[in-house]
């Protein structure tokens, strides 16, 4: 390996100091001393970007708290403190317990995704005092000598120290997604990671100096922006807000001037008009929907970076899966070796052994060869060639000792040999076995020559099987049933990456294609994808280019690896998930992690992110139907010139029970069915029928109870009696939207009458609540209306769903 000595004269990215110059420090290849450690981090000279995984306490409590329909609730709950009775300001409370709900959950959210940040963050190896040691990124020192291997991220700005091969990609950074090739003395910048090679770099800029840490810090925050559900639900609320501005006004001028009622009723039954426009519990419940959502996950050891990806996962109808790492395990076995032309065993094992004894960092088959054939010769390495998923080989030139020099390739097959060789029909049957064959070959070329593929003699075929995940075929037998269409995209040989399907039951593992086949044409290219479901020899940049493809049909494309050939892809897909064991590289860009390396907890997450955005939709019909329905009252009361019907007490005790309580059951209930675009659509289109219904049979009831009562208290009478209807027709709303029916469901509905059932039949509760339905002839009557009013519910919703299908 080719060492440089660094030159520190201190000054890397850490601004002016104060205090004598001291002399340069001569950076050896053994790193820094525990002595100049120390002396750096007295100086503040560490990299103390802080843990960057979730929003800060104060964050959580003020985005909770500090918020537009908080604001106006809060000061009509003042409001009514001053001028009306307790029961009358109920409706605060509740505020005040979801707003402590939402931050209790976020906080617990927050609790989760700190301490699996923890066991997901990279651990850089750091040379010190002669000897390399993983350390956290947040010790990391200026003048620090961190090694490289493939895979591995650049954490902080640097310069190459030592460089093997050293091939890094920025395209993180520049967009540029070719490989750079580093040599000593280039620049490194932080956020960048390794494709191929080693070497070591020196930091110099450390801490916010460096180039990333901005971006990155910005990049894994606790977020619930770029979702399509809250984008939505901003949205309906932009809409609310014009509809409640006017209408609050023409009630407030109603009750307080036209109709010259007592001033304290008048302000009561006007805030009662107000309160139930706002949905303010929908922004709430969304919340604690996603943050119960990371908690649930992170109980099965799965990060995740960006909360919309919970809801990105819902959505997709096709995931591409990377064989290696996901549907089989990192190890692999050597089952046969096969000399080529009368090629010595004995000699081709030294080969083999001194191959895996020239490289420091061994992919998974490399280290299986090591594993079988220990190095047992004294060789001397005088040159590398690292493994490269783009080359899909790797190389070592070796002084054996005896005066005999020698050059070997080792990689796939059908890279390193002519398509017409007929070695290639031997390694065919092998491939359709699911194994995995690896040619030794013999080079009369330099490593670096461009052409060294071409002076070869193949010397003998290493035959590998596999480790199947024992969880796989569940797995894939899980999207089979769900309707989403799964992509093996390996860089392996086509057959034998179809044949491992073929083992675990995967549709469509018959059909592989060799990426080198493919179209170029994005259009031609997702036709191919969408008929095939195997594809082998794909190299980094196809990865990309066919996901870009599926995506071009309308596909939601979930992207799963953890190799460093995958980063590119993962970050082009919709959703980029990548193995807790995976290069950080993949780490860094994938929206979730999966920290026990488990495919099968993919499922899960699918799960978790239908629950979420299902259930999401359906309780955000209850909350809209409300608001409809209180905006249509408001505005019937103000042409009609009559008292507000309702007091905030009343619409308290119906709002938690048809919406409050239901939708808190129903928003953590389990839900599989996959989440559909067209969020605002979907929900308005139940929502503005129901509510005009509601609030049509609730003011006809309120206008014939005008007619019917009469003296002091009939304005109580008729309250109760316009109560009473809303509330059997809001239960109705209920009803379907708890479909279909489970016994909870039921149990659920049945619990919520039965408590209103308890408010009319408890005297103190009637007191409370002011509802006291007078006579038979009304409250029959109110109830053959709400029945009038249920029935055009169903026949209204039954025609939306015709008229405007999801």
């Amino acid at each position: 390996m080719t060492q440089r000595a660094k030159i520190d004269t201190d000054g890397g990215g850490t601004g002016p100091r104060t205090g004598p110059a001291e002399p340069p420090v001569v950076h050896h290849p053994a790193g820094l001393t525990a002595a100049q450690v120390a002396e750096r981090v007295a100086r503040g000279e560490v990299n103390d970007v802080p843990l960057r995984s979730s929003r800060s306490t104060t964050d959580i409590v003020r985005a909770n708290v500090f918020t537009r329909f908080n604001a106006i609730i809060g000061v009509l709950w003042v409001i009514m403190l001053i001028v009306a009775p307790i029961q009358d300001s109920l409706f605060g409370f509740v505020i005040v317990a979801n707003t402590g709900i939402g931050i209790v959950q976020e906080l617990r959210a927050k609790k989760t995704l700190d301490g699996l940040a923890v066991i997901g963050e990279a651990k850089p190896t750091v040379r010190r005092d002669g000897a390399a040691a993983e350390i956290s990124t947040s010790e990391i020192v200026l003048g620090d000598l961190i090694e490289l291997g493939p895979g591995d991220k650049v954490v902080v700005d640097g310069e190459v120290a030592e460089a093997d091969s050293l091939e890094i990609d920025e395209s993180l950074l520049t967009g540029e997604a070719d490989p750079v090739v580093k040599k000593p003395g280039d620049r490194m910048m932080s956020g960048s990671f390794v494709v191929a090679g080693g070497g070591a770099f020196t930091a110099t800029k450390v801490g916010r100096e460096a180039y990333a840490a901005q971006l990155a810090e910005e990049a894994s925050r606790f977020t619930l922006v770029h979702s399509e559900l809250r984008t939505g639900i901003s949205t309906i609320l932009k809409y609310v807000t014009w509809m409640m501005v006017p209408t609050a006004i023409g009630l407030v001028i109603s009750q307080l001037v036209v109709k010259n009622n007592d001033f304290k009723e008048a302000v009561a039954r006007t805030v009662g008009g107000i309160v139930p426009m706002i949905p303010e519990g929908l922004v709430l419940l969304t919340s604690v929907a996603f943050a119960v959502g990371v908690i649930r996950l992170g109980r099965r050891q799965c990060l995740v970076q960006e909360l919309p990806a919970i809801e990105g996962l819902a959505r997709v109808d096709v995931v591409c899966l990377d064989k290696t790492g996901t549907l089989t395990e990192g190890g692999m076995d050597v089952t046969d070796l096969h000399p080529l032309d009368g090629s010595d065993e004995g000699y081709v094992r030294k080969v083999l052994g001194a191959l895996g004894e020239s490289d420091p960092r061994p992919n998974a088959s490399l280290q299986a060869i090591i594993e079988a054939y220990p190095d047992t010769v004294e060789w001397r390495c005088t040159e590398s060639l690292p493994f490269s998923s783009a080359r899909k080989y790797s190389g070592a030139s070796f002084s054996e000792g005896n005066g005999e020099d020698s050059t070997w390739l080792l990689g796939a097959p059908d890279v390193l040999l002519p398509p017409e060789d007929p070695t290639l029909t031997e390694i065919d049957h092998l491939n359709e076995q699911g194994l995995r064959v690896l040619l030794l070959t013999r080079t009369t070329s330099d490593l670096d020559d461009p052409e060294v593929t071409t002076h070869t003699h193949p010397t003998a075929l290493v035959v590998l099987e596999q480790r199947l995940r024992p969880d796989a075929a569940d797995t894939l037998a899980y999207f089979a049933d769900q309707k989403v269409a799964t992509k093996v995209i390996s860089g392996d040989n086509a057959v034998a990456v179809g044949a491992v399907a073929g083992k675990l039951d995967m549709p469509g593992a018959e059909n592989t294609i060799d990426a080198r086949q493919l179209p170029t044409d994005r259009e031609e290219m997702a036709k191919v994808l969408d008929e095939n479901a195997v594809f082998g020899r794909v190299t980094p940049q196809q990865k990309r280019d066919m996901v870009a493809a599926l995506q071009s049909h309308g596909h939601t494309v979930a992207m799963t690896g953890d190799g460093v050939n995958d980063v590119l892809a993962l970050k082009d897909a919709d959703i980029g998930v990548s193995m807790g064991s995976g290069s950080e590289a993949t780490r860094a860009v994938a929206q979730i992690v999966l920290l026990n390396n488990s495919f099968a907890s993919l499922p899960s997450v699918v799960a978790e992110g239908r629950r979420v955005i299902g259930n999401i939709t359906r309780v955000a019909t209850l909350f809209l139907t409300k608001t409809v329905y209180s905006v249509l009252l408001a505005i019937l009361v103000v042409v009609s010139q009559v008292e507000y019907p309702f007091l905030p007490r009343h619409l308290t005790l119906l709002s938690t029970l048809t919406i409050g309580v239901p939708a808190f059951f129903l928003a953590l209930a389990p839900n599989k069915e996959r989440a559909k675009p067209n969020f605002v659509r979907r929900v308005m289109r139940y929502a503005i029928p129901g509510g005009v219904i509601a609030a049509a049979a609730t003011f006809t009831t309120y206008l014939l109870a005008r007619h019917y009562y009469t003296g002091t208290d009939a304005l109580g009478a008729e309250t109760s009696a316009a109560t009473l209807t809303l509330f059997l027709v809001s239960m109705w709303v209920l009803a379907i939207i708890a479909r279909p029916y489970t016994w909870w469901r039921l149990a659920l509905v049945a619990a919520m009458g039965a408590a209103f059932l308890l408010v009319l039949a408890v005297p103190w509760l009637q007191d409370f609540f002011a509802l006291k339905l007078v006579g038979a002839t009304m409250p029959w009557t109110a109830v053959l209306i709400a029945a009038g009013g249920c029935v055009l519910l169903e026949a209204a919703w039954r025609w939306v769903d015709r008229r405007f299908p999801a």
